[in-house]
């Protein structure tokens, strides 16, 4: 994957392009943005710049929408969600005050990340949808941590390198267990990463799924080439 620098913002941060390799077209770019968020080229490319400008209008759209106040984690903006989510899967006012059940822990993030925007916020939900996708939330409950505990734990965790290859080693043990389970996983994620591109949605969760397979895949095949 041939990764690019975009533009310096104000604030030092940085836009990162991201050109997925590809000998012919149609060719696939890749944009996150600094609050890491990502988005993708939505339409078929015939030329790599055309690719990368794609990618580059779908996040600014997404960008200017999710910024706007009206977007912004309020208590008006939360009380809101959550009744939206209780109403979505039938639960109760109770639900939202207990932490334990879901409605509770969605409304504990929500809370605990009031005055964000929602891109922000996003990079939290997409660290709690990949540890419940690596078997890690299963984990934690098995060893009687609460829900509450996880959430403040991993509230100012970033999805950086070391979390990353921590899923992967999980992936290789998995592996170990299931011959061809990484392989057929990584199918799933690269078929869920396809689609939400076309569509024009927020790409984090399939993304990092897609590296993290990718990732465990490499280091399988280049321990068995050591051997």
């Amino acid at each position: 994957m041939k990764i690019q620098r975009g533009c310096d913002l104000k604030n030092g941060a940085l836009v990162v392009y991201e050109s997925q390799p590809s000998a012919s077209p149609p060719y696939v770019c890749f944009v996150t943005l600094p609050g890491g968020s990502c988005f993708g080229s939505f339409q078929d490319c015939p030329t790599k710049a055309e690719a990368r400008r794609s990618a580059a209008k779908i996040a600014l759209m997404n960008s200017v929408f999710n910024e706007h106040p009206s977007r912004k984690i309020s208590d008006e903006f939360i009380e809101r969600a959550v009744a939206d989510a209780f109403h979505s899967f039938k639960g109760s006012r109770e639900e939202a005050e207990n932490p334990s059940t879901g409605i509770g822990a969605f409304k504990f993030m929500l809370q605990s990340n009031r005055g964000r925007t929602m891109l922000e916020f996003q990079e939290l939900m997409t660290v709690f949808q990949l540890l419940h996708w690596n078997g890690s939330l299963k984990a934690m409950r098995d060893r009687n941590c609460s829900r509450q505990e996880v959430l403040a734990h991993y509230s100012d965790r970033a999805l950086d390198d070391d979390m990353r290859s921590q899923m992967a080693l999980d992936w290789i043990s998995r592996e170990q267990e299931t011959a061809g389970i990484i392989v057929q996983e990584l199918e799933i994620s690269m078929n869920e990463l396809k689609t939400a591109r076309l569509a024009g949605r927020e790409l984090r969760f399939p993304k990092e799924k897609r590296d993290i397979l990718q990732l465990a895949l490499t280091q399988i095949q280049s321990d068995e080439t050591l051997a």
